[in-house]
């Protein structure tokens, strides 16, 4: 593997990504290694960029983000050139927010210049499934070329695939690794729900979350949870002889009503010291 290849980062802006964890992420990989790598809650992929696995298989209930995955992976130099068609300024954003296109490279570089461009990099939609996150007002590049091409390599060995994370059990096997990390329904250390994700991950999908870690030890397979650290997620993802971890990370998610600080992520694991 190249240099330049080591140097991957992700391509998008994601709330509640995981790049803070991996300074961490060396106590919690097998030391004897894994097989294939699993990521059932793809997001911005930052785990999957820093690990680099040989064979991956990458999913999301987010279907414009798969998309946009896949159109990097077997067709970036289009996604690059519609890129360049765009221009960071408020009229532009709130043109291509209500556009759709027929083309699938267009459709991926529209994702990525909203989400590059837009406040925060939060995804939301409306109840309608429209994407209606802000103008961010930033003055970065929204386009790195190098990074994107370096990103479709990483992503040359992958399966992507649009589903539910229960889906990818069909696909783990002894000595794979799976990394989870759900939308949160709680706040850390607080009793509060998240406001725009309460309706799409609840506690009964928590509860589901549970069972599908529970499949994935009968199978022989590595598992790293992350969550958020909180009494009611604790009692739900305890498991017996498995390793129960709370970090302070940095809150990156602002706003009007918002609170930056220090906030503990749990973290659960099979894999052992």
């Amino acid at each position: 593997m190249s240099q330049l290849e080591i140097n991957t980062k992700p391509f998008l802006r994601w709330a509640g990504g995981k790049s803070w964890l991996i300074k961490h992420l060396s106590s919690f990989i097998p030391q004897s290694g894994y097989n294939r790598y699993h990521e059932p809650f793809l997001g911005g992929g930052s785990i999957f960029f820093h690990l680099k696995p040989n064979r991956a298989f990458l999913s999301d209930l987010n279907q414009d983000l798969i998309e946009t995955y896949s159109q990097i992976k077997n067709n970036v130099s289009s996604v690059i050139d519609e890129l360049k068609k765009f221009e960071n300024t408020e009229e532009c954003y709130y043109q291509l927010r209500q556009a759709q296109f027929e083309d699938n490279a267009a459709n991926a570089a529209r994702f990525i210049f909203l989400n590059q461009t837009s406040f925060n990099g939060i995804y939301r939609v409306n109840l309608k499934g429209e994407y209606n996150v802000p103008y961010g007002y930033r003055n970065k590049d929204f386009i790195d070329e190098k990074n994107l091409l370096l990103a479709s390599r990483s992503l040359k060995n992958c399966t992507l695939l649009y589903n539910d994370f229960t889906d990818s059990l069909a696909n783990i096997k002894k000595n794979d690794l799976v990394f989870i990390d759900p939308p949160y329904t709680v706040t850390h250390n607080n009793n509060g729900f998240i406001k725009y994700n309460k309706n799409l991950f609840d506690l009964d999908s928590q509860f589901r979350l549970s069972k599908y870690i529970d499949e994935i030890k009968q199978r022989d397979a590595y598992y790293i949870l992350t969550n958020a650290a909180h009494e009611e997620i604790e009692k739900i993802f305890y498991k017996d002889g498995d390793k129960v971890l709370k970090l302070n990370r940095a809150s990156l998610i602002g706003g009007k009503n918002a609170h930056r600080g220090q906030y503990s992520e749990l973290i659960v694991t099979n894999v052992k010291a």
